[in-house]
């Protein structure tokens, strides 16, 4: 006999040892709605599914159809033997904590917008080149969808220009330490999501994230893909050759490139070095970085791309006068935050009566208890007399 909701919560139940009396209150539902929905003359709501599985520790997707939810499994780990045991199951546990939101979203009906986007071409044998023709296709859907050009964009405003354009989420988080690891990716049919390694180190997050998404545009992360820092021109595994070639194409177009140089440099053959931090700056990539794709595409010597190499971030910032931008990209890839669109999701539907505050505070990775302080405070605060409001400037 098939198995039923009803079934299924009669289960969660008894594996509870609980009266259906004690049950019902520990779920927040009436004896008497409980009993009906039990008997089949009620249907269990939404959030009454919701508060179920908040209460025995299983999920909506178990209730409604039985079904044990996605787990991410380990696919390529660049990180090699530091990312094994403990340390990869606390990426995983990171992972299953926002792919869990993905889940409950489905379940109400509010999934993740995932769209289609552009393949490696599969007339191309040699993996430069699929990374080459990859970011060249995949800046042109973007133009097509009348995004800005992503050349030069800060960490912000890329991560909104892949979660608005491409259905990429992107959180940073903290990763394990000791993982040396600067990010991973994980996509199914439901959603795409990169996590990022909060670091001070601000050019290698963008690149990083550049990396990852070459990663998902090339299907590499049907399972949680865990990588190293990227290192261009070390890396022998293919798939990460095709991710770099790709993130230095996407960061650092070829005709932009050309175009930056023209108006800022003005002597081809001896820039000097204020005028290299200034594509430093304008690009927003390291200078090793840099130095390397001007080289490759002729516009940098030999001795002027090692001298560039020898720089680092902030000397291009002091030399271009913009150390402020400096600081500022730093601290916007230091500090962990998970995706915007997942959470206000769960806000609305946290507002709209469909779930519970649970959904929300694991996202966050919050007490159930602090976030309904946060969102339900027990009463507005007392309006000051008029004879004691004093002066604004000096109200703290």
């Amino acid at each position: 006999m098939t198995e039923t909701v009803i079934d299924r919560v009669r289960g969660v139940m008894d594996a509870a040892s609980l009266s259906q009396a004690a049950f019902a209150e520990r779920v927040g539902l009436s004896p008497d709605k409980l009993s009906k929905s039990l008997s089949g003359v009620r249907r269990f709501s939404s959030l009454d599914l919701a508060r179920i599985a908040e209460a025995t520790g299983t999920t909506v997707d178990y209730l409604l159809g039985g079904r044990e939810p996605v787990r991410p499994r380990s696919a390529a780990r660049s990180g090699g033997a530091v990312a094994e045991g403990a340390r990869w199951a606390e990426i995983e546990a990171i992972a299953c904590r926002f792919q869990n939101a993905y889940d409950v979203l489905d379940l109400l009906g509010r999934p993740r917008a995932i769209p289609d986007l552009p393949q490696p071409r599969p007339e191309l044998e040699r993996y430069v080149d699929q990374g080459e023709r990859l970011a060249a296709d995949f800046t042109e859907h973007l133009a097509r969808q009348g995004a800005e050009a992503p050349a030069g964009m800060d960490l912000p405003a890329l991560t909104r220009l892949l979660a608005d354009h491409c259905g990429i989420d992107v959180a940073l988080v903290d990763l394990p330490a000791q993982a040396a690891l600067s990010g991973a990716t994980w996509q199914s049919d439901a959603f795409r999501i990169v996590l990022l390694a909060t670091t001070q180190e601000w050019t290698r997050a963008r690149f990083t994230l550049a990396h990852e998404v070459g990663h998902l545009l090339a299907r590499d992360a049907q399972d949680l893909r865990a990588d190293a820092v990227p290192q261009p021109g070390r890396q022998k595994d293919c798939t990460e050759v095709r991710a770099n070639v790709f993130a230095a194409h996407f960061l650092m177009p070829e005709p932009e490139v050309r175009a930056v140089w023209k108006r800022t440099v003005a002597d081809r053959n001896a820039p000097t070095d204020a005028e290299l931090s200034e594509l430093v700056v304008a690009f927003k990539v390291s200078p090793s970085a840099l130095a390397a794709r001007l080289h490759r595409i002729g516009l940098l010597d030999t001795a002027r791309r090692d001298r560039l190499r020898g720089f680092t971030t902030e000397i291009c910032h002091v030399l271009a006068g913009r150390l402020d931008d400096h600081y500022r990209h730093r601290a916007e890839s230091a500090v962990a935050r998970p995706p915007l669109v997942p959470m206000a999701e769960l806000h609305a539907a946290y507002e709209a009566g469909e779930t519970t505050l649970r959904p929300l505070a694991a996202y966050l990775d919050r007490t159930v208890d602090d976030l309904r302080a946060i969102l339900e405070p027990s009463r507005a605060p007392r309006a000051l007399p008029e004879d004691e409001k004093g002066d604004p400037v000096f109200q703290p």
